[in-house]
């Protein structure tokens, strides 16, 4: 019989990554004659991926960045960042006993993260953590990845979990609209990277600490979405 799943995003939910994140966007750019990123700018260069704060950092900075230009920078960024995986990477306050709380109550866990599979895997084992986790389904695990809720659900099933017993926790309007898109409740934590209050995508509750994340909470959501 299937059980009931958490399905966690990563960076910005379950683990706060972005200093090693930041530091690595730094390592790149200075060499390129940008300057760094502080931490005050944290939240509108972290989140979406290596891509995505290379072309925000050159954008704040008016520099232009070809596109051959920057396959070669995201190559760079990821080799510094795999090469000091963990460094000052932790998971969040709280996070490891909630997932003590769920075990016990017999739910599955899962990751579910736009980070590559590979890097997912080492950064959770590094923190010793990662025989935690059912599955852990990165950018490249399917042909699909979030907001496709394709990536949520092949997450579910390949940990198997039960999808109507589900719920999912992120940190950003990806997380939240793949879950809705999917089916599934969503619980988002307001301490991530998001550079929007997560309020404004409407998640089915709001946790500003991981005490708050329940199996009770969980089951009263999936209870709410599963009743006629």
């Amino acid at each position: 019989m299937t059980r009931p799943i958490i399905v966690f995003d990563l960076d910005g939910t379950l683990i706060d990554t972005a200093p090693d994140l930041l530091d690595s966007l730094n390592h790149v750019i200075t060499a390129e004659g940008l300057d760094p990123v502080s931490t005050a700018d944290l939240r509108s260069h972290v989140g979406h991926g290596a891509r995505a704060m290379l072309r925000r950092a050159y954008t704040a900075q008016e520099r232009a960045l070809p596109d051959a230009r920057l396959e070669h920078l995201v190559a760079v960024f990821i080799e510094h960042y795999t090469a000091n995986m963990p460094g000052r990477s932790r998971p969040f306050d709280g996070a490891v006993a909630c997932m003590d709380r769920f075990e016990a109550a017999g739910f599955v866990l899962a990751v579910c993260t736009n980070k590559f599979e590979a890097m997912s895997r080492q950064l959770l084992e590094a923190l010793g953590i990662g025989e935690r986790f059912a599955a852990v389904c990165g950018a490249n695990t399917f042909p699909v990845r979030k907001p496709e809720p394709g990536h949520l659900t092949g997450t579910i099933d390949r940990a198997g979990g039960d999808r109507n017993r589900a719920v999912m926790i992120g940190d950003s309007d990806t997380d939240i609209n793949t879950a809705k898109a999917a089916g599934i409740p969503v619980v988002a934590v307001d301490f991530g990277y998001s550079p929007q209050p997560v309020d404004t995508f409407a998640p089915d509750r709001i946790i500003s600490h991981f005490d708050a994340l329940t199996p009770l909470m969980a089951n009263e959501l999936i209870g709410a979405r599963t009743r006629p």
